[in-house]
């Protein structure tokens, strides 16, 4: 028998919803071989080399890409939407900034060092992240063409001409900052190498939330929206955000 809910779904019998999922079971499991293959592919990507010497403001001083790596081989950075003189950063970077610290613990383990970088000062950052509860390593790049030269940076030369190179391509983008995630390898003579970096709809696999999401009948529920993670503020702006406390231990 089959019932037909408010929301124009079925309602069937266990052995049919079981026929089913099983049927869903094959693509998913096509999809995850898929990944698997465009992951080998994403390691298999030949490197370049860096090799302009970018300098970064930390909680312990000036420090060099390569001081970054924190004795490292490999050094993952999340390229945080935050410029100079804004008043907080943007609340989708945020989003994905809730599963930082969690993450970076066990980054360690596997011989990566994880890193956030924007171009807003030292200061600045320091408050924001306070005021989040955050504990991961977070830098400035002011003053450093490092935003610029991995493109999640814009000069307001850049802004006039009406389109930016971001994601690979010319487009446009409404803000003097994006989002990225670039990943660097470090051999033992020190030598700096640039593997990978992406944009857009490339970091939709940090998005921890959206997955779990991704699970339930509404999924993102995003349709209508002005545009997709409209709905995202800071995790201590939501009204019920009491309801779950970051920062408490």
């Amino acid at each position: 028998m089959t019932i037909a809910t408010s929301k124009n779904e079925k309602v069937v019998s266990q052995a049919d919803w079981l026929a089913a999922r099983k049927e869903l079971l094959k693509k998913e499991k096509e999809f995850t071989r898929l990944r698997d293959q465009l992951s080998r592919q994403r390691r298999e990507l030949p490197w370049e080399a860096v090799e302009k010497r970018y300098a970064f403001d930390g909680p312990k001083g000036k420090q060099t890409l390569g001081d970054l790596f924190g004795g490292k081989s490999q050094l993952i950075v999340y390229h945080f939407m935050f410029g100079p003189g804004w008043k907080e950063g943007c609340p989708s970077c945020s989003f994905l900034a809730d599963t930082f610290d969690g993450a970076a613990v066990h980054l360690a383990q596997r011989d990566v060092n994880f890193v956030v970088v924007s171009r807003a000062t030292l200061p600045e950052i320091e408050a924001f992240k306070k005021r989040m509860g955050w504990r991961f390593n977070w830098v400035s790049s002011s003053g450093s063409d490092f935003n610029f030269d991995y493109h999640v940076s814009f000069s307001k030369d850049d802004k006039a001409k009406g389109k930016v190179y971001y994601n690979y391509d010319m487009t446009d983008f409404p803000s003097e900052e994006a989002p990225g995630t670039s990943v660097f390898y470090k051999n033992e003579a020190g030598e700096i190498f640039h593997t990978y970096s992406s944009y857009a709809r490339g970091l939709d696999i940090l998005l921890c939330a959206y997955n779990y999401l991704d699970l339930t009948p509404k999924g993102r529920d995003e349709d209508g929206l002005a545009h997709p993670m409209a709905w995202v503020r800071h995790h201590d702006r939501y009204a019920d955000a009491s309801l779950v406390d970051i920062k408490q231990p």
